[in-house]
């Protein structure tokens, strides 16, 4: 299989490749979220390995992003220290198709992979993901890439979709710009950039968040952005 692993550990990242390329698995490691987005762009991977803690994201939110915003279908195994039962069910729940706890045993790891790969090879393609009605208004198509404004579907660019999506999926939560940044445009949240006011913009225009349907698309000031039911208390905006 295409394999890639995000694990910000060098030394745990080169051994999960050792013991995997051992096993005729072609590997790409990375150390940072966005990279690994960025990636995604530019080739497909059959399976992804994905650490909990790293320098720009929280994997476990990764993952839930990639399947729920990105779309993302592909199998999913999710390592971390933690071995309590609480973070495998959370894990599960956020779209992993397996838990593995460090320290991770060779043996363990490539008979998850083998058994993960099998389950590629039979259901690749079945994996749905459900729509998703959050008012009367508006509807997410997951398959589709669409969202449904009313009884129309807008037309949305890949990143708008993706925003959007994130926003819907999440009303009430306040984002900040450089966690967008990572998470849909998969680059360094620290750069200047007027990428996400600028799709900010058009979503609002595009999907009517200015209150005429329930909800409101707020910036709120120097920080980021956030998706407030219409009965939300104000927050100070720009």
């Amino acid at each position: 299989m295409q394999i890639g692993i995000l694990e910000d550990d060098h030394d745990q990242r080169d051994y999960l490749t050792l013991c995997l390329e051992a096993q005729g698995h072609e590997l790409a490691g990375f150390e940072r979220a966005s990279q690994l987005l960025r990636a995604l762009r530019e080739r497909s991977f059959d399976l992804l390995i994905i650490d909990w803690q790293l320098p720009d994201a929280c994997g476990m939110e990764l993952t839930r992003t990639l399947r729920s915003e990105h779309g993302w279908r592909g199998l999913i195994l999710f390592i971390t220290a933690s071995q309590g039962e609480e973070d495998v069910v959370h894990a599960l729940q956020h779209g992993a198709d397996d838990f593995l706890a460090k320290p991770i045993r060779p043996a363990e790891l490539t008979a998850r992979v083998e058994a993960l790969g099998r389950r590629f090879v039979t259901s690749n393609t079945n994996y749905l993901q459900p729509k998703v009605a959050i008012s009367d208004q508006y509807r997410i198509e997951p398959d589709e890439h669409t969202i449904w404004c009313g009884e129309e579907p807008v037309t949305l660019t890949q990143r708008e979709y993706q925003l959007a999506s994130l926003l819907l999926r999440h009303v009430g939560e306040l984002y900040s710009r450089a966690y967008l940044l990572e998470m849909i445009w998969g680059v360094n949240g620290d750069i200047s950039t007027r990428t996400v006011d600028t799709h900010v913009s058009r979503l609002r225009r595009k999907l009517g968040l200015n209150g005429s349907r329930g909800l409101r698309l707020k910036s709120v000031y120097q920080y980021g952005y956030r998706l407030e039911s219409c009965a939300t208390a104000p927050v100070k905006s720009s």
